[in-house]
């Protein structure tokens, strides 16, 4: 979500491979077991948000926002004890670096998106700036919401940089970057070229890929509406308020009249000042749809990653292939494709047999190696394929329960409006059978 437009921001590419730090020094009891989560053990909350100001990198004034994030070991919960949560500071760049990390880190898993960084699809009473109370509010909730997919997720919740990330106030940023994880991440350049250039990659992946974006689609194109809605809705309220200024004067200059009219007028200008809290309940449901609107995008960086891994075996197996059939033809002394050694051979005469013995050798040493690249290759491809595969049909069976809930819940709050609606007309008939 947004921060100030002077954030620092920590950039990578959303889409390479890392293999997980190992950890340095022994971590607190609390630290989560093989097979367990975090949030198991430990209770997280961002507890509060705070504006402050200060220097930037480039020595100039700025204001940011900074959360708090407290943690509380469950084991004392369980035992009775209520103890002070530990809590620290973090600012929304900060999220940034361990989502960052994560991804590199992590290729294989649909690690669970930031909200919103600049607010986007509001309908337009409400404020884009991204220091509005109520924006940062949403985004607090969006954080605490983030933190949570990860520290319940199988994988991700046993991040030593996690952990790092919840306790250790000072000296976590130093951390990570000695990870080296920047350094191992793939360029956008590279997975872009494997995506026109890969031949053979794994259908499901393909599938997923053309889901990812379909899903991008209907969601923001809900989101689009649900915006139109909300600014014709938030009209169609405060019209109402017209209605409850005409019965009040209206009733001024009646007698028999004026007490229904009054009344009248009064439930109608409840009816128009209660949109307000009704479109700050639906801005929770839009922005439990945003999320699965950045999910499309983690979800298409695995499968950038599928089709990088398989473009790189295919090269490999190319190389290879390239190789063998270069022996071969040393061997035979018969060229089968037309190559510049083979003209020179026709020009100059063949190669002295010590040279080709040596250029053998060579090539006996260098498809080796080309045949150990194609095994780590295959390997490292059959893992991505097995691993993303399973993260991503968890992701899909919690996708399907979240948008399923936040939609049903978004229908009762609309009938719960409607009913609002029945119910001051209701009484509005009532007043006037009175008068």
């Amino acid at each position: 979500m947004a921060e100030d437009g002077k954030e620092e921001s920590v950039a990578t590419d959303d889409d390479s491979e890392l293999t997980a730090a190992d950890g340095t020094g022994s971590l607190n009891n609390t630290m989560v077991d093989e097979g367990s989560t975090l949030l198991r053990r430990m209770e997280i909350c961002v507890a509060e948000a705070e504006k402050r100001s200060g220097k930037n990198a480039v020595n100039m004034q700025e204001t940011f926002t900074v959360y708090l994030i407290e943690t509380r070991p469950m084991d004392a919960l369980a035992e009775g004890r209520n103890p002070a949560p530990d809590s620290l500071w973090r600012r929304y760049s900060e999220f940034e670096l361990l989502r960052n990390y994560l991804i590199v880190t992590y290729p294989y898993i649909v690690v669970p998106p930031l909200p919103e960084k600049r607010a986007e699809f509001v309908w337009h009473k409400l404020s884009a700036d991204n220091m509005d109370p109520d924006f940062v509010e949403r985004r607090r909730v969006g954080l605490e919401n983030f933190l949570l997919r990860v520290a319940s997720h199988p994988v991700l919740s046993n991040e030593r940089i996690l952990y790092h990330f919840l306790t250790e106030e000072h000296g976590w940023k130093e951390v990570v970057y000695e990870t080296g994880f920047q350094a191992k991440a793939d360029s956008r350049l590279r997975a872009l070229s494997a995506t026109f250039r890969v031949r053979n990659p794994d259908k499901r992946f393909l599938e997923m890929k053309h889901y990812s974006d379909e899903l991008q689609s209907h969601t923001s194109q809900l989101l689009r509406a649900r915006a139109r809605v909300a600014d014709r809705l938030y009209g169609v309220f405060k019209v109402h308020g017209n209605y409850g200024r005409v019965f009040s004067e209206w009733s001024a200059i009646e007698r028999e009249m004026g007490d229904g009219l009054q009344s009248a007028g009064h439930h109608m200008d409840a009816y128009a000042a209660s949109i307000d809290d009704i479109l700050e309940e639906e801005e929770h449901y839009a922005d439990q749809i945003k999320e699965y609107l950045f999910y499309a995008e983690a979800l298409r960086a695995v499968c950038r990653k599928h089709e990088l891994t398989q473009f790189e075996l295919e090269m490999a197996s190319q190389d290879l292939i390239s190789k063998k059939q270069q022996r071969e033809e040393l061997a035979t002394g018969i060229v089968r494709t037309f190559s510049f050694k083979g003209m020179t051979n026709k020009l100059f005469g063949q190669e002295a047999p010590e040279q080709r013995e040596a250029r053998l050798k060579l090539l006996e040493e260098l498809i080796a190696e080309a045949e150990d690249t194609v095994k780590e290759k295959t390997a490292e491809c059959e893992e991505h394929v097995e691993k993303a595969w399973v993260d991503m049909q968890r992701f899909k069976e919690q996708k399907d329960k979240d948008l399923r809930e936040a939609l049903i819940n978004y229908a009762v709050m609309q009938i719960s409006m409607c009913k609002k609606g029945i119910q001051v007309w209701s009484n509005a008939k009532e007043c006037f059978l009175k008068m």
